[in-house]
């Protein structure tokens, strides 16, 4: 008998032609033997919940929860966490468009590798489905990780629309504990202590960029920018946004995953990359200890990434230069306004 997979979708004041396009590349997958369940979290656009509630009436397989308060994006995903029952779990954004043969090609790669987590790549589309980038792991550096690495504590290794995960690690997220972050480095985290993980190259679905993204997917300038607009040019912004990149990029991930942590070299990892990325914040102009850079986050389809991050962590008043000169749009962020 063919395994379920069941799909979770968190929904929150989506466009509807983004919706529709979402739900309906679910239920086109090669792989039909999926459950679909989907937690509004309390859209004010209460158009939303006529389109799920038509989508859940159209296909048995669709299961549509409206939450009667905002739980924030971390909780919606832990409730739907608990309402999955299956043996393999994928998480869903809900302005993006997957691959026909999403489902079925990260279910044959994790049960053939045996793997409590597997992710895939994806191409970077706007708002009008337009390609940007066509190799999201290339252009993000994503962490490339066959088994078990580090790196799945130190960083973030695959976002979660990318993930397909096990029972197992369903069964240890749930109930979230008191600090969580991210519900995918969380999930990768546990997949490393368990069975590991591994990644598929292949784009098997494309991820939307527009200004309403709650994570990830706009390049460096535009970030930068959206925080020059709050703080300013000076080199005290700079510092403060240095401080809040190392602090939610990094630090308070691996605090999160020290809740969850029951290996003890693993414990003791947590322990030292935290005094690491603590020493960073301390630092205002150089920090020469750029060995622990490399112990700490340094792997494979990092070289590029590395070179920034080393002058984020290690040199930051070479980062201001860069921090200063951005003052013109980039394509990005033009496209996503």
């Amino acid at each position: 008998m063919e395994e379920i997979v069941d799909i979770l979708v968190t929904t929150y004041n989506t466009k509807e032609k983004f919706l529709r396009k979402q739900i309906e590349s679910l239920l086109k997958q090669t792989y039909t033997n999926i459950k679909i369940y989907i937690s509004d979290d309390r859209s004010t656009d209460e158009n939303i919940q006529n389109i799920l509630k038509e989508y859940e009436e159209k296909d048995k397989r669709i299961k549509v929860f409206i939450q009667p308060i905002n739980l924030g994006y971390n909780k919606n995903f832990e409730f739907l966490l608990k309402k999955s029952k299956a043996n393999y779990i994928m998480f869903c954004d809900h302005d993006d468009v997957w691959h026909k043969d999403k489902v079925e090609k990260c279910l044959k790669k994790i049960q053939e590798e045996k793997v409590d987590m597997v992710y895939c790549n994806c191409r970077q589309i706007d708002q009008d489905g337009i390609v940007l980038q066509d190799d999201y792991f290339k252009y993000k550096n994503v962490p490339l990780i066959n088994g078990k690495n580090k790196l799945a504590i130190s960083r973030c290794v695959g976002i979660g629309c990318s993930q397909m995960i096990t029972k197992e690690v369903r069964n240890k997220m749930i109930p979230f504990k008191k600090y969580v972050i991210a519900h995918d480095w969380l999930a990768a985290f546990i997949a490393n202590e368990e069975n590991g993980m591994t990644y598929i190259e292949e784009p098997l679905f494309d991820y939307r960029l527009h200004t309403d993204n709650v994570f990830g997917g706009r390049d460096l300038n535009s970030n930068i920018l959206r925080w020059k607009e709050k703080y300013g040019n000076g080199y005290e912004s700079y510092l403060k946004y240095r401080k809040d990149v190392i602090e939610t990029a990094y630090l308070n991930g691996i605090i999160m995953c020290n809740q969850y942590c029951k290996e003890e070299e693993n414990r003791l990892f947590i322990l030292e990359t935290k005094r690491y990325y603590e020493t960073l914040l301390e630092s205002k102009k150089i920090n020469w200890n750029i060995k622990k850079y490399f112990h700490t986050l340094y792997g494979k389809n990092q070289f590029k990434k590395s070179i920034r991050e080393i002058i984020l962590f290690h040199f930051p008043i070479i980062g201001y230069i860069k921090f200063a000169r951005v003052k013109v749009k980039s394509k990005y962020k033009m496209l996503s306004d």
